[in-house]
């Protein structure tokens, strides 16, 4: 987040609780209401920010931009807003990467995912095993055994016909490693220039044998929250391949199927609260994600967030906080804190989560505020960005 865009929020944030006081006012002369003893500036601040937050979210804008689908707080306004205004019901509500279905007794997870990275090929990997390793995890991070998947098409007039064979022979190997089958799919064309190539649609289904309900709303003050490995390289891997900057680094994308990892982490602690694939919007956001579904405070620690210095480079020079940006091999899991430490050396016996660390706490105090105790002993919010440096990343 630049110092600009935490501005901006923190200005309208008090602004908005400025109103909202002075109507409160107004209600205290009419009703009779005592006024609460003021606390100190810091928590009023927090205060504030978490009642703007919890305000009835509503589009401001009149048309799409691409901040609307950046995985920001512009993206989750517009899920919100419209998307669950529109489909409410009891199975999407809670907004998790899956959504968990019973039929005849048996627990299944159903999830979709478009993909419209650019490049389509990129160092690591390219949209092809992108489109299943991504759909595969969204069912695994849901406690479920990913099985089926399907695939749909949008290419546009004029894409090579190599490059499209290339790509699917990349999802049919992707597919085999992570022991699942396509089994359904469609193709559309568009005219020249609609579709930048190609795009790909893809759901799955999975089977969830486990005794266990997860969810990002589970979490408990006194939780550990633990992330698989080394964050951002995904997204600092697009954006150097795009060739629009000069900077070199040798970087991959993280690219990999996750659910032989979350195997592990289930059978040595079938007790994990929630698990998420860090995807667009990166760590960050599923921390804001946890803090508001749960009504928690979160508190990580910069030093025990895993970085490649790589990454972390690049980053500084293109003024972005690893935090924020996208990874497409890496969870956050959330664990009873007496279970922290099994649940790191269970993660790290897999080679995904070989760097897997505990990076932060659930806590009771300043419920939906996520704060990062930085390498020079302060501690600043972590606050969802409106939008994502990185566009089109997955």
């Amino acid at each position: 987040m630049t110092a600009g865009d935490q501005r901006s929020w923190v200005d309208q944030a008090l602004h908005e609780h400025d109103e909202h006081e002075r109507l409160d006012e107004l209600e205290r002369h009419a009703g009779g209401r005592r006024q609460l003893p003021l606390a100190d500036p810091e928590q009023q601040v927090l205060d504030r920010i978490d009642r703007a937050r919890r305000r009835r979210p509503r589009v401001r804008e009149e048309r799409i931009t691409m901040s609307h689908g950046a995985g920001g707080k512009a993206t989750q306004t517009l899920i919100e807003a419209v998307f669950l205004d529109a489909f409410r019901n009891p199975l999407l509500e809670p907004l998790e990467d899956a959504a968990e279905l019973t039929i005849n007794g048996t627990r299944l997870a159903l999830t979709t995912d478009s993909y419209v990275v650019k490049p389509l090929f990129f160092p690591g990997g390219d949209i092809g095993d992108l489109a299943v390793n991504g759909t595969v995890n969204d069912l695994s991070v849901a406690g479920a055994t990913p099985l089926y998947l399907s695939a749909g098409f949008i290419l546009e007039e004029g894409f090579p016909v190599a490059d499209l064979s290339r790509v699917v022979e990349s999802m049919a190997a992707a597919a085999a490693a992570a022991g699942v089958r396509i089994v359904t799919g469609d193709t559309k064309v568009v005219e020249k220039g609609k579709a930048d190539g190609c795009y790909i649609n893809t759901a799955g289904v999975g089977l969830i044998e486990r005794d266990v309900t997860l969810g990002a709303a589970r979490a408990r003050p006194g939780d550990a929250i633990i992330v698989s490995g080394p964050i951002g390289d995904h997204g600092i891997t697009i954006m150097l391949a795009r060739g629009e900057l000069d900077i070199e680094a040798d970087i991959s994308s993280d690219t990999a199927p996750l659910n032989g990892l979350v195997a592990e982490l289930l059978n040595a602690v079938p007790s994990v609260r929630a698990m998420r694939d860090a995807t667009r919007g990166g760590v960050a956001t599923i921390l804001n994600e946890i803090a508001k579904a749960a009504n928690v405070g979160v508190l990580v620690s910069e030093d025990d967030i895993p970085v490649r210095a790589e990454v972390r480079g690049a980053s500084e020079l293109l003024g972005i906080d690893p935090m924020y940006v996208a990874c497409e091999g890496r969870l956050v899991a959330v664990v009873p804190g007496e279970e922290a430490d099994h649940a790191v050396a269970a993660m790290r016996g897999h080679p995904l989560g070989e760097q897997a660390a505990i990076i932060g706490h659930v806590r009771a105090e300043q419920p939906g505020i996520v704060q990062l105790k930085t390498a020079f002993g302060g501690t600043r919010i972590v606050d969802l960005l409106v939008g994502d440096p990185l566009p089109r990343i997955c």
